[in-house]
């Protein structure tokens, strides 16, 4: 069971034996802990006494056990954690089966591993007896999905794709920060019910999100000069250029779109709106879409993948060169 289909109904998975949480993302293993303490300890202030955590390198079984079958004067249960377990699981392969078959009655073990071979004997005990919930990192629009579902079913706030979306592209893609990010527009939106790009905008990357706007909108404009500066506020500021090249793909990749929509002789408005852009970008959209002409425009998709494969380390050149001549080309100058 992926992380994300527990964290979404826990009850559908009962806290018994030997789990094992998989992968490398820490955002998503930290919440399942939570849920799993609570689950088996209760969710009062003491429950951290029934919780015992290990990450020795050298870790013997024998420890492992004894902690297990630990009797508490102040509570019934026990949740062992055996955290950076990939060695241990290795070690005590054998051992881990048996306790599989055999789990004390009111201890769970939890193994906190970065990978899990599914095909082993432990594993198809883990599946008949125990759980295991893989925290694999969410890539894509995995990320933005995940992110339009924790603000309904979290905060039951309305987080449209476009919206998510973008606060991908500037924020990245670590879901601990993506989290803090929508905790913090929840509480700027108040007791309004949707979340929206300009909220985003607004909240989300700082002054870095603003000059990247900036820069996108001097590229729009044709104003050359503004555009290569904001660049190079961003770069001697440390921003990546994969991520400015974000920003970018979230405006250009719409304008990429609505010129896709017009070629079947759809009114250019219409297209734009089809495309996800506001009624106030429209305007200077078409003036932009006029000036670069319909050859260029229907390449700008295609332009955009080669910067980011060259980003990617396909293209020796230095990447604030290929960010300008990106620029350039989407002014048509190049």
């Amino acid at each position: 069971m992926h992380a994300t289909q527990f964290l979404r109904n826990p009850a559908a998975a009962t806290p018994q034996g030997l789990i094992v949480l998989t992968g490398g993302e820490r955002y998503l293993k930290q919440r399942c802990l939570e849920i799993l303490r609570a689950a088996v300890l209760g969710a009062g202030d003491e429950s951290s006494i029934g919780e015992t955590r290990f990450n020795r390198k050298e870790l013997e079984w024998k420890d492992v056990r004894d902690e297990l079958h630990t009797v508490s004067m102040f509570t019934t249960q026990r949740l062992v954690v055996v955290e950076e377990a990939d060695d241990f699981i290795t070690k005590y392969r054998s051992q881990l089966e048996e306790f599989a078959d055999s789990p004390t009655r009111r201890s769970v073990l939890v193994l906190d591993a970065n990978t899990w071979r599914k095909n082993t004997r432990l594993a198809k005990k883990v599946d008949e007896s125990g759980l295991e919930l893989e925290c694999s990192e969410l890539k894509g629009k995995q990320v933005a999905g995940w992110l339009t579902a924790e603000a309904k079913a979290r905060f039951e706030k309305r987080l449209p794709s476009d919206a998510a979306t973008l606060m991908t592209e500037l924020a990245g893609t670590n879901l601990g920060l993506l989290n803090q990010e929508l905790e913090k527009l929840v509480n700027y939106v108040g007791d309004r019910e949707t979340i929206t790009s300009e909220d985003v905008t607004t909240l989300v990357g700082g002054w870095k999100a603003e000059t990247t706007w900036t820069m996108i909108d001097a590229i729009r404009d044709n104003n050359p000069d503004v555009a290569l500066a904001c660049l190079d506020k961003l770069f001697v500021a440390g921003e990546p250029a994969p991520k400015i090249l974000g920003g970018m793909n979230f405006v250009f990749r719409k304008i990429a779109k609505a010129t896709e929509i017009s070629r079947s002789g759809t009114n250019l408005r219409k297209a734009l709106q089809d495309a996800g852009m506001k009624q106030w970008e429209m305007q200077p959209v078409e003036s932009y879409l006029k000036r670069i002409q319909r050859p260029r425009a229907e390449r700008i998709l295609e332009r955009l993948a080669e910067a980011d494969f060259g980003l990617k380390g396909g293209s020796r050149l230095p990447e604030r060169l290929q960010m300008e001549q990106l620029i350039l080309w989407l002014m048509g100058k190049m």
